[in-house]
């Protein structure tokens, strides 16, 4: 998603952050102090985030999982950076308690391309969540193209396998979630538009 810094007087804490939260009707990314308000992507990025979201809600639900996008936060780095990823798996029961208002021990990561923020989740995003120890996939969905891009952890170390599926008959398997995505299914039913024929530039993060 896209996102617009906020005039601000002071460096936020975390506190302030949440209380912010809490009262406003926009969603806000907290980083370093200083908080994002997020705005909204075009049809095609929120039709593939349904898509995502359904496919792993079907596969994982009876596996202890909880499939959430856009509206949970994420603890990425703990009193640094609160994201709102586009779609994100937690197992972990602590996460799952439904008075809980922010994920910290996701398993899955997706964020969906937009010509904005392409560099950030590739940059900085990805820096601070291959740092978290509970993560085991990030994956990338293009919507300007048929591509997916998965970043895979390395069971017990920290490295990363980094793949490409290109082909609609293409599947991306997630072993340790015992879950496995078509990338025709991840598509079904969206006119991709090319970047330079989308109109104005998203403003998403």
């Amino acid at each position: 998603m896209l996102a617009h810094q906020t005039k601000k007087t002071h460096q936020y804490t975390v506190e302030e952050y949440l209380v912010l939260e809490e009262k406003s009707e926009v969603r806000h990314e907290f980083y370093n102090g200083d908080v994002y308000a997020m705005a909204g992507g075009t049809v095609n990025h929120n039709l593939l985030i349904d898509n995502v979201k359904d496919l792993i809600k079907a596969s994982v639900k009876n596996k202890g999982c909880r499939v959430f996008s856009e509206n949970m936060k994420v603890d990425v780095r703990e009193g640094r950076h609160i994201s709102y990823p586009d779609v994100v798996v937690s197992c972990h029961p602590f996460d799952l308690r439904g008075n809980n208002l922010i994920i910290r021990q996701p398993r899955l990561i997706v964020e969906v391309l937009s010509r904005s923020t392409a560099h950030k989740d590739r940059g900085d995003k990805w820096r601070d969540y291959r740092k978290m120890p509970s993560l085991w996939y990030y994956m990338l969905v293009d919507q300007y193209a048929t591509t997916i891009e998965l970043f895979s952890r390395i069971e017990e170390t920290d490295e990363w396998i980094n793949t490409f599926y290109e082909n609609p008959a293409d599947v991306v398997v997630l072993p340790r979630l015992d879950t496995e995505l078509s990338v025709q299914a991840i598509y079904a039913d969206i006119e991709i538009t090319p970047a330079d024929d989308d109109g104005p530039i998203e403003d998403t993060v």
